[in-house]
């Protein structure tokens, strides 16, 4: 049975860091790209990063390539998502998916598996 389940999430001051994690189970995460999206309350879900499957290489959208780095750790079957310099408006629902194939990591409807989300609030 195929999971993700993401951690990590919680309530940070603006400026302040968190790391989530997505956990793996029922496949080996190292042979897919796994992305990271969010969504805000009446906002649309919108990609964040993804790190492929072969030689891990990253994408990042422009409001996240200075502030967010994605990782993974094969051992753990588990990818990261670093988050710096965290922002009010990145306050949302976190989420990791399984990405199926094509080439826009970016749109949600090429993934196939979703975790259920972590919140993050970012609020001094």
């Amino acid at each position: 049975q195929v999971q993700l389940v993401e951690s990590g999430g919680g309530l940070v001051q603006p400026g302040g860091s968190l790391r989530l994690s997505c956990a793996a189970s029922g496949f080996t995460a190292k042979y897919y790209a796994i992305g990271w999206f969010r969504q805000a309350p009446g906002k649309e879900r919108e990609a964040i990063s993804c790190i492929t499957a072969d030689v891990g290489t990253t994408f990042y959208t422009d409001d996240a390539k200075d502030r967010f780095t994605i990782s993974r750790d094969n051992e753990k079957n588990t990818v990261y998502l670093q988050m710096n310099s965290l922002r009010p408006e990145d306050t949302a629902v976190y989420y990791c998916a399984r990405f199926t194939y094509g080439t826009a990591w970016y749109d949600w409807r090429e993934y196939d598996y979703w975790g259920q989300g972590t919140q993050v609030t970012v609020s001094s």
